[in-house]
């Protein structure tokens, strides 16, 4: 079994890739226990809008993405232009990368780890960690931590929450005078609410399935909360609408959208579609007075500022690479241990064999000394014998390698 990495991000497939191949947190437990059943022996999957990846020890990676082509009821060669499989060492430093913010679309965003250990917690609940797995993910937030302390990779990171309001603000200028509507409760809303709130607009309103969570949320931010149900009804009163739901099909269509627009006698709206699979209907954004953005739209905003964090970038770069050698390390001795075990179980069936036969002689009146004797004399012929006659059938080169092999296993100084 070797370790692998296996998926898509926002460098290698677009949106409309990405939203066909995410997975619902809700559903995240069942489709590992599928994965694993017949296709590998440990994993997890990250899915976030930026990315899905299927971190897993298996013998064939392509089983894994046979797996989730047919999970997700779509063709193989349909995916396969857009997926990276990244075996053992740079699977390690990928995981190492993703957890530190180094492979976002925002460089040094801090949002990418609590998401990591979130699906990493699923996959332990799941039952579909073992040791290689487990072993890597503690290394893994390790090493994030590490990044964080030590480096400014954080510092003047402009957030996707942040780059949402920087976007209204060209659209309206001011908007203390707009009206904001956020669907969904989770936490990527929930931080863009806290951003929108410190603009103070006119109002902001919560539209979510579950009245008593959108509350809660619009309590916080001194806003109202809807049913989603209800969004037809409302959604003409809003100038300003984000939205990030898990919803696998989208929440607002284009005929929704086509009625808010007359009824608004064309005053334009501003909408921000952070979900993955997308809420918006893409054929929205076609509409005047609608400007439509989505999570990969704001990748040139979310950049502003990146030329402040290259340098951190570097430095982080440098511990990845190190704590990466360090986990192949302890990874390739895992691979030895086997070996080690049958080396042990074979040692002790000898120790036990001439230890009967030093009991047996004891229990016959021979005297100590000639039972320890005889004893030590066996156990030291029998341990020598397969070296010894390892290097005595052996001619040329491979003798001379061979007996340097055991001048060093033995630590024989000559």
């Amino acid at each position: 079994m070797q370790l692998y990495v296996i998926g898509v991000n926002h460098t290698t497939a677009p949106i409309q890739i990405r939203e066909h191949v995410a997975f619902n947190s809700d559903h995240l437990g069942s489709a590992l226990r599928d994965l694993t059943m017949n296709n590998a022996s440990e994993a997890a999957i990250l899915s976030t809008c930026n990315r899905t990846e299927l971190y897993c020890s298996t013998d064939d990676p392509q089983k894994a993405l046979a797996w989730l082509s047919q999970y997700h009821k779509i063709e193989a060669n349909e995916i396969a232009p857009y997926i990276y499989t990244l075996p053992d060492d740079e699977a390690v430093k990928h995981a190492f990368r993703v957890a530190s913010g180094l492979d976002s679309m925002v460089l040094g965003e801090p949002q990418i780890l609590g998401q990591f250990k979130q699906s990493v917690k699923i996959a332990q609940d799941a039952g579909t960690l073992g040791t290689l797995l487990h072993k890597l993910f503690q290394r893994t937030f390790e090493v994030a931590k590490e990044v964080r302390t030590n480096t400014d990779i954080g510092a003047n990171s402009i957030s996707m929450a942040a780059a949402a309001v920087k976007l209204s603000q060209r659209i309206f200028g001011d908007i203390s005078e707009q009206k904001v509507l956020f669907i969904g409760a989770g936490e990527m809303i929930e931080l863009c609410a806290d951003h929108f709130a410190a603009q103070k607009p006119k109002s902001i309103t919560i539209a979510n399935r579950s009245i008593e969570r959108g509350s809660t949320l619009a309590q916080k931010i001194n806003g109202e909360a809807i049913l989603l149900n209800d969004l037809p009804t409302y959604f003409a009163n809003f100038d300003i609408v984000i939205t990030s739901t898990a919803s696998t099909l989208p929440i607002i269509g284009l005929g929704m959208v086509e009625s808010a627009i007359r009824t608004r006698r064309h005053r334009p709206i501003f909408m921000v579609d952070l979900a993955v699979p997308r809420d918006i209907e893409p054929e929205v954004a076609e509409l005047d007075d609608v400007f439509l953005y989505t999570v990969d739209d704001l990748a040139q905003v979310v950049s502003d500022g990146i030329e402040n964090r290259q340098t951190a970038a570097v430095e982080a770069e440098i511990i990845v690479a190190t704590r990466v050698e360090n986990f192949m390390q302890w990874f390739k001795k895992r691979d030895a241990v086997p070996t080690i075990k049958a080396l042990r179980d074979q040692a002790e069936h000898m120790r036990k064999s001439e230890l009967e036969k030093a009991l047996k002689l004891l229990q016959k009146g021979e005297r100590p000394e000639k039972a320890l004797e005889a004893l030590s004399v066996a156990l030291t012929n029998k341990f020598l014998h397969a070296p010894s006659h390892a290097l005595n059938k052996t001619h040329g080169d491979e003798h001379a390698k061979l007996e340097e092999i055991l001048k060093d296993l033995y630590q024989i100084k000559s």
